[in-house]
Order: structure tokens, then sequence, then C-alpha cells
């Protein structure tokens, strides 16, 4: 099963069931937003998708907007937990000895940057997970981090889903 197929069947999912989309769209933001889960479910080309399919259709654009905008602020507020959570032990895990320079070079831009490195990281794929984890890890305050992680939240769903979805219906018109 390759990626495009996986991609296909998701939106076909959402084009027939248009009341589960804010659903299924939640679910792929929450676990693209968590720390490991994060490369499994890559759905950024997915939301970008959906927003396609929001323009060329009659599907409601804010109930998906909600449901990406608050999967992702959920998710990300669980892997600053798991960070919280895991802190004196991570610097001891396998994967972690072997490149530590990852965990602290994240850490680095955390202290220099604080809530603009939480924001920023949220729209670059590969560390979207990490940053809200490393977070945790060194005990940013959860207030800076939520205002943060809310604000990126809402800023990531809507660019994700906007311009395909403002341009096809305008395409379509």
């Amino acid at each position: 099963m390759t990626f495009d197929s996986v991609l296909t069947a998701v939106l076909d999912f959402v084009r027939e069931h248009e009341a589960w989309a804010p659903f299924i769209v939640f679910a792929l933001a929450f676990l693209e937003s968590i720390v490991g889960l994060s490369l499994a479910v890559p759905s950024t080309p997915l939301f970008v998708g959906v927003g396609a399919l929001i323009g060329a259709s009659q599907i409601a654009f804010w109930p998906i907007f909600a449901g990406v905008a608050l999967g992702g602020f959920i998710g990300d507020w669980v892997s600053y937990a798991l960070g919280l959570h895991f802190k004196d032990q991570v610097m001891e895990w396998k994967a972690v000895k072997a490149k530590p320079q990852l965990i602290l070079r994240t850490r680095g831009l955390i202290e220099k940057w604080g809530m603009a490195a939480v924001f920023v990281g949220r729209f670059i794929s590969p560390i979207r997970s990490f940053v809200p984890f490393v977070a945790g890890m060194f005990q940013m305050p959860a207030v800076a981090f939520q205002l943060a992680n809310a604000s990126s939240a809402v800023v990531w769903a809507y660019v994700l889903l906007a311009p395909g979805s403002a341009l096809l219906r305008d395409y379509m018109a």
C-alpha cells in the first residue's frame, strides 16, 4: 500500500462521508503531532488535498478547519506532557544516546526563541512533534507553551486548508 493509495482512499472517504470529515482530520492531525508517531502519519499532504476537496465540493470549511487545528493542538499538548513525564529518562534512551545533539540543539532553540520556536516548529514537518516534546523535557513554562501551541495550530490548519479551498471554490464557481 503506497502513500498515494492511502491519500486517495482517505480523500474518497471524506468526500463520501462528509459528516465524519472533522473527526478524521482531527485524528490525523492528533497522530501527526505525537512525538514518534508523526513520522508514520505524514498527513500534511492529505490536509492540502482535503482543502482542495473542500473547494471542489460543498463540504463546509470551518468544521474541518476546527478538526485539524484542535487535533494539532491536543497532539502537541500530549507531546509536551510526554516530555515533562520522561524528562529525566530521555537522555538515557538508546536512540537519544546515539544523537544527543538533536535534543540539545532543539533545547538551545527553545531557550533562545521560546514561544517563537514552538510556533515555527509546527510548520517544519520533521520536527513538528519533537519541539513540544523537548519543550516539555526542559520545562518550558506551560502558559507560554500553550499560547504558542494554540496560535500555531490555528495558523497551521488555515495555511494547509485555505489555499486549495479558496482556489478551487473560485474555479468551480
